[in-house]
């Protein structure tokens, strides 16, 4: 991770028992299993569906939704959401805690993400996310007018592209003020007519006698030893999806506006999720 949000303390410690190390064996075989045996099967698909259909994916996209939903199977990690999923043509934007969002996000709903182009470089996972068909966009100015095109020839594929405003993942605890940088390609005369945006709130509820923040994945903390610490866990916490109405874009001014409106619905729905949390303690 790059530029990212730092927690004024230091992340948890991992302690792993014999138990938890034999979870992460059986958990961590079944879970690439599922992952790379689920890859192989939409590379195969793709090369029938991409000459057939171009960017409309037609069946791929239940793939990576089938192995996304049983990877909290898996992982013996509760899911649930709700609210309603949006069917018109646009986004989502949610808060962004942990490389476990990109599983909760996927289960729930087909989309695809957007994500820095930096990420396609990434060893496994740069791999999964260009045959999932993510799009990867370069943070220079000089691209805008490229970038916007993308949005609006994926998004009248009808493919709903996922966005995580913040920038960075947090400690799940919070949510971080929504950078309007992306929101302005919303407001292109190719895409504000038709286009709405979904904000989501993704909660994560840590397991029983562990912190609040045992999901969240920040800073400098590297990916193994945080997917060791959740495949160690026998009894899991839940991830928790709200899916708060999707807004027309041509109803807001400018970008900022926009913005605005969707931080402040995941920011008061994820502050009243973590209330309920406190109090059923």
């Amino acid at each position: 991770m790059s530029v990212s949000w730092q927690s004024n303390s230091d992340p948890d410690p991992v302690h792993v028992t014999g138990l938890g190390w034999a979870l992460v064996f059986v958990r961590g075989i079944v879970l690439a299993a599922l992952v790379f045996g689920g890859l192989f099967v939409l590379l195969l698909l793709r090369l029938i569906e991409r000459p057939l259909f171009g960017q409309k994916r037609p069946a791929t996209p239940y793939i990576t939704q089938f192995v996304c939903r049983n990877a909290f199977r898996v992982l013996g990690i509760g899911f649930y959401s709700t609210g309603t999923l949006m069917r018109e043509r646009g986004a989502v934007v949610a808060n962004h805690s942990s490389w476990l969002d990109i599983f909760a996000l996927n289960a729930k709903k087909r989309i695809y993400f957007v994500s820095k182009a930096e990420v396609a470089k990434w060893p496994g996972i740069g791999w999964l996310a260009r045959a999932t068909g993510t799009v990867f966009i370069e943070r220079n100015s000089k691209k805008a007018a490229e970038q916007t095109k993308l949005f609006e020839q994926r998004l009248k594929a009808d493919h709903k592209l996922l966005f995580f405003p913040e920038g960075t993942s947090t400690d799940g605890l919070r949510v971080l003020p929504f950078k309007t940088t992306l929101f302005a390609a919303f407001f292109s005369e190719q895409l504000r007519d038709f286009m709405f945006v979904q904000p989501v709130a993704v909660i994560y509820h840590p397991p029983k006698g562990e912190p609040a923040r045992f999901y969240g994945w920040w800073g400098d903390m590297d990916f193994g030893p945080h997917l060791i610490k959740t495949l160690s866990i026998l009894r899991q916490g839940a991830v928790e999806l709200i899916y708060l109405p999707p807004v027309r874009v041509s109803d807001f001014g400018n970008r900022k506006s926009l913005a605005a409106y969707c931080e402040a619905k995941v920011h008061e729905s994820h502050a009243e999720a973590h209330k309920r949390n406190l109090s059923n303690e």
